[in-house]
């Protein structure tokens, strides 16, 4: 791979190395038996899809730090879509999210692969549980034999610790919040924990500590990471509630139905005034929410003017985080490829 950064180039990389471990992966678990066809084949298709941003992340993280291309840091790279791809399993999993990408989530597939067993939709959600359970697993057995040096491998492994930390405790979060009318405060701290991190901020700083980086490149990594992170979900936020279904792959109104806390609706929340905020609780939370009344809420987003200050949010965070970039000591090449993905994670239709 060149200095500079093509994406597709580096999704093929990234798909091929995910590709071949899991087929692997699923070859072990139909050797102890077959009958766990519908589980080893959910572990192929969690990861079937996907920008590989995380990963993309990863590998400047290293590249920044004055490291060259290597096949190894690719695969230990890799690792990051496992780790994404479990926070998916078990997302979707608590949200009872019908589809991701397009595609029947993975609680739905399993439950369509055991429609003939009984109690299958308990079953379904269990096993997919386990499936988000293995794939953070895998994740952590791809990166520790990506073939870096072992040294390497133990600058980053604290790392690792304080990525699942974060990730669960933004998880929960949202999980305690979900229901109530938070402020944007709060909704942005579970942006942060639940996804920002481990979308930016960590994956730059796993990539650095493998690559050796000091503490003034690392702190920058996370200046630049955190910012850029929230704005990425930020972004999902505004797309799934505004996005072309069709393109996002993602049900319309989903958020609306569980009531998540996101930003957009604490915005929404704030301007309200009491006949607003009524409306409001009528038709949050309501699993029978049809398009119309998603029309409804998207109607008074935008008298509220809720979606343009997401937007601001947005973009202050984008030009807070490619402002740090612009003052850290890093090869032209990475500081252009790390601004490329800046855009890529937020200037997006889907």
């Amino acid at each position: 791979m060149t200095d500079r950064h093509d994406a597709q180039a580096f999704k093929a990389r990234i798909d091929d190395v995910l590709a071949r471990f899991t087929a692997l992966e699923a070859d072990q678990l139909l050797a102890i038996d077959p009958e766990l066809r519908p589980v080893a084949d959910r572990v192929t298709a969690a990861v079937a899809e996907g920008k590989r941003l995380r990963a993309a992340f990863c590998y400047w993280g290293w590249r920044a730090a004055g490291q060259p291309d290597s096949d190894a840091l690719v695969r230990a790279a890799a690792s990051m879509e496992l780790v994404h791809a479990a926070a998916v399993v078990h997302d979707d999993l608590i949200d009872d999210s019908a589809r991701r990408h397009g595609r029947p989530t993975t609680h739905v597939a399993l439950r369509a692969a055991l429609h003939r067993r009984p109690r299958a939709a308990g079953a379904a959600r269990a096993l997919a549980m386990l499936v988000g359970d293995l794939l953070m697993s895998l994740a952590g057995q791809l990166f520790t034999t990506s073939g870096l040096p072992a040294a390497y491998l133990g600058r980053a492994r604290p790392l690792w610790a304080r990525l699942a930390r974060d990730l669960i405790a933004g998880e929960c979060l949202e999980v305690l919040r979900t229901g109530t009318m938070g402020d944007t405060a709060a909704s942005l701290q579970v942006v942060r924990y639940k996804t920002a991190k481990y979308t930016v901020e960590q994956p730059l700083l796993i990539g650095g500590a493998l690559a050796g980086a000091g503490e003034r490149l690392s702190a920058g990594y996370s200046a630049f990471g955190l910012p850029l992170g929230e704005a990425f979900q930020l972004r999902d936020d505004l797309l799934g509630m505004f996005g072309d279904p069709a393109r996002t792959g993602k049900d319309e109104g989903d958020d609306l139905r569980a009531r998540r806390p996101t930003a957009l609706l604490a915005e929404t929340w704030r301007a309200a005034d009491a006949a607003e905020r009524g409306q409001l609780r009528a038709l949050l939370g309501r699993r029978d929410l049809d398009a119309s009344g998603v029309a409804r809420v998207r109607e008074l987003m935008d008298r509220l003017g809720a979606p343009a200050a997401v937007e601001r949010m947005i973009a202050d965070r984008v030009a807070e985080a490619t402002g740090v970039l612009a003052g850290l000591n890093i090869p032209a090449s990475a500081a252009r490829a790390l601004t490329g993905l800046a855009h890529a994670a937020t200037a997006r239709g889907h």
